[in-house]
């Protein structure tokens, strides 16, 4: 057995989408290779090209699935990252607004200033022995909150593959055809999307746009739910809970669990509301400015989510999000899941399925025995489920 390599990414380089034909119509040639591969890259050029157009005419497009593209997307809204990001075919880095300043304008730049500094006030007050820098985080992580799904301040690198990039453009053409049919869709919601998702698909179309080369499956965008999906708690489960767009944001991350939404209409709009807001006064002025800003989708407003996966997956989710360090809400949504979880699985005798929830109930990942901290938590992690913020 040997194994060598036949391509790879390189900064600053981008291969031409007639060179990437080229490379997919050589891997098409080993399916049927009557010699080696170094044949097959010497061939005439003609042979190449014709045989990856007829990869493509006949729905053998995994051969274009060994292209990958490094792209870089600026200016983009938080929504289309998310669109993105769950169709799960990816790789990506995101602009961190729990480790940035978010650059903004208007009155979202006014409400995230204003709360910034409330948030770090109420956790220097409670939190006394928290370092700056932790502290600066938390209360950027908590600020963000109010910056619109729609507001184009996302940078992001996203790396995805020939085939699934020109997916990318059927299914968002398609959405912008199709999602105001899509009653759990808010009309005015999709008024503010179908702009970016066209942009979105206008910019694929020009940078890795294959003619042809799109899915034949009957597929579309995945992170729009078509209908409310049942809860079950078995060897694959399916459970719905409310949370916000940025923990959705971050559930997503967990690409071998399934997430869907349902918008709220901005009338019936409800809003994830940071524990450390204990005083009244102080909680009616953060809703109230929530409400001011409802209808630009902050990303605090609270959706429906629906996830779905097997215990081994889910588990997975366990070892990142039950931790000091995780976003908060995410980590008390997991923990409330996996204790339902272990909760309905002795309901209904399935005692196996119990003993393998067990283990993580009430711990955190670094009391799980097999995960090691480079770095402790914060607040330490018998903290982890009682903290604030």
């Amino acid at each position: 057995m040997e194994i060598t390599i036949i391509g790879s990414s390189h900064p600053g380089f981008s291969l031409p989408i007639e060179e990437a034909k080229l490379f997919a119509g050589h891997s098409a040639g080993i399916c049927y290779m009557a010699d080696d591969f170094d044949a097959i890259l010497n061939e005439p050029e003609e042979k190449t090209l014709k045989r990856f157009q007829g990869t493509v005419g006949s729905g053998h497009h995994s051969v274009a699935g060994h292209i990958s593209y490094n792209l870089l997307l600026t200016g983009v809204p938080k929504i289309i990252a998310m669109i993105l990001n769950n169709e799960k075919d990816y790789n990506t880095s995101e602009k961190s607004a729990r480790y940035t300043r978010m650059q903004i304008d208007g009155e979202e730049k006014r409400l995230y200033e204003k709360w910034l500094k409330l948030f770090s006030n109420l956790i220097a007050a409670k939190y006394p022995k928290l370092d700056e820098r932790t502290r600066t985080k938390l209360a950027q992580e908590n600020a963000r909150y109010f910056i619109s799904v729609f507001t184009p301040s996302t940078t992001m690198e996203y790396t995805v593959d020939l085939r699934q990039g020109n997916y990318l453009i059927r299914f968002l053409n398609d959405a912008v055809l199709k999602l105001d049919q899509n009653p759990l869709v808010p009309k005015e919601f999709v008024m503010h999307l179908k702009s970016y998702l066209a942009q979105t698909a206008e910019q694929l179309t020009r940078v890795i746009g294959v003619q042809g080369l799109k899915d034949n499956k009957g597929r579309e965008l995945s992170l729009f739910a078509k209908r409310v999906r049942k809860e079950f708690f078995s060897e694959t489960y399916s459970v719905n809970y409310e949370g916000s767009f940025a923990q959705l944001a971050q559930a997503q991350r967990h690409r071998t669990l399934n997430y869907e939404m349902i918008v709220p209409s901005v009338r019936e709009s409800a809003f994830f509301v940071p524990p450390i807001i204990e005083d009244e006064y102080l909680m009616n002025e953060y809703l109230d400015d929530m409400e001011s800003v409802s209808e630009n989708y902050p990303q605090g407003m609270l959706v429906q989510i629906n996830e779905r996966g097997t215990p081994e997956d889910f588990l997975m989710k366990c070892g990142e999000r039950l931790c000091g360090a995780a976003q908060l809400e995410i980590c008390l949504q997991t923990r409330d899941t996996l204790k339902r979880y272990a909760s309905e699985a002795t309901k209904t005798g399935q005692h196996e399925l119990r003993h393998e929830l067990e283990p993580y109930l009430g711990k955190t990942k670094c009391q799980f025995g097999f995960y090691t901290c480079d770095r402790p938590c914060p607040l330490g992690a018998k903290n982890a489920f009682k903290r604030k913020i």
